[in-house]
């Protein structure tokens, strides 16, 4: 059997292609593509590391409504110990769940008058209001 050995085939080369030096203008279309390459890039690991706190902040928001009926539910649980303990004084047990009731209305009372005071003591930014009114002048040189 004879064997056929191929013969090397060359690419012909420009000898003054490896020897120059880039252009002015390759150079800029060169750092040009690499500037879009690396900000398409910079987009893309943007939005996986969107995507995955999103995962995670959506987890989290799910766990805390979560949480937040559980301890609804834990209230109401705590009210129906409450009313029964009160009524192992003598009370009628509808008396005892009343008493709780208005306990209730008591704290959100309370809570809403707290809270009316502290939302009165907001005011407007006065300093910071009259300071950016004079930005203007400051702009044309008027101190």
């Amino acid at each position: 059997m004879a064997t056929v050995q191929a013969k090397p085939t060359s690419v012909p080369t420009k000898p003054t292609d490896k020897d120059a030096e880039p252009t002015i203008g390759g150079l800029v279309i060169d750092a040009s593509r690499d500037i879009s390459t690396l900000i398409s890039k910079e987009i893309q690991l943007a939005k996986s590391e969107l995507k995955v706190s999103f995962k995670h902040g959506g987890v989290g928001i799910g766990l805390f409504a979560g949480a937040a009926f559980i301890g609804i539910l834990a209230v109401i649980m705590l009210s129906i110990a409450i009313a029964y303990f009160l009524s192992m004084t003598g009370l009628h047990l509808a008396w005892c769940f009343l008493i709780v009731f208005g306990l209730y209305l008591l704290i959100a009372a309370l809570l809403a008058l707290i809270g009316l005071k502290q939302v009165k003591q907001v005011k407007a930014p006065e300093r910071a209001m009259s300071q950016g009114k004079q930005i203007p002048d400051a702009l044309r040189g008027r101190a």
